[in-house]
């Protein structure tokens, strides 16, 4: 049985930018009772990617079929497979531009799952991040450590030309890139309790913040609370110049009585 209720929302701000790109959600799995997903993605060139990303999150999380306790690597291949199908979708779906260019639609993933055991998966492609805290404590990071390692090891580059990933189109880590196959990290957390909590969210709003500030305001506030405040900080931080800005909060509280299910709250 678990000893906690889920509380979480969603939020977004455009920013200075001439349209939203980003998309975030969270989900209840039709044949998984018990099972949450949150999604984020951040479409880069416009919203066709962030949007094929939700898309096949919902139809993949709505025909996953559990069973009485799948394995954390079970669960980490359902992530994987939302990333394959929708960067193979992407790749299918580039059109032809001017000059006979191929226009290509990107977007970065994260996704979390958490299950009636406890236990919390993700999966991170991009520079979209997620953030684990407890009690308002930053635990665990998502970055592009792993990715830099995958292209020292796999592509052999040097480390320097690794690290400069995000200058070329060639090494872009998203999905939809018909250069590049998306590299999937994948991360998990057991025994989860009350004080719990995750982040989901965009460049724009992460670039603002230390992982302190973020934990603190999860903390200490509820999710619709923590995002209009995170929010409004940003753009005064930003100064006006600040891009797309979007979040998923996901706090574990403990239930007014013994015995109250998990639930997901309304979103903002």
């Amino acid at each position: 049985m678990t000893t906690y209720k889920i509380e979480a929302g969603t939020a977004q701000h455009i920013g200075n930018r001439p349209q939203q790109n980003d998309r975030v959600a969270l989900m209840t799995g039709a044949r998984a009772p018990g099972y949450v997903l949150a999604v984020l993605s951040d479409g880069i060139g416009g919203s066709a990617g962030s949007e094929q990303v939700l898309h096949t999150a919902r139809q993949v999380f709505d025909e996953f079929k559990p069973g009485d306790h799948p394995s954390l690597e079970r669960i980490g291949e359902l992530l994987r497979e939302i990333v394959g199908e929708t960067h193979l979708v992407m790749k299918m779906n580039a059109v032809m531009g001017k000059g006979n260019e191929q226009v290509e639609a990107h977007a970065s993933f994260v996704g979390l799952v958490l299950t009636p055991h406890r236990e919390a998966v993700w999966a991170h492609v991009g520079d979209s991040r997620l953030y684990r805290f407890a009690e308002g404590k930053c635990l665990t990071r998502t970055n592009d450590a792993a990715y830099i390692e995958h292209l020292v090891s796999s592509d052999r580059l040097p480390e320097e030309a690794a690290r400069n990933h995000r200058k070329s189109k060639l090494l872009l880590n998203v999905m939809g890139n018909s250069r590049k196959e998306p590299h999937v990290t994948i991360g998990s957390h057991t025994g989860l309790a009350p004080g719990d909590a995750f982040l989901l969210c965009t460049d724009g709003l992460w670039h603002f913040f230390t992982d302190a500030e973020l934990g603190a305001a999860t903390h200490k506030a509820t999710p619709r609370q923590a995002s209009e405040m995170l929010i409004n900080k940003a753009a005064e931080r930003s100064q006006g110049k600040g891009g797309n800005c979007t979040m998923a909060i996901v706090k574990l509280v403990k239930p007014a009585q013994d015995g109250v299910a998990p639930r997901v709250a309304r979103p903002v």
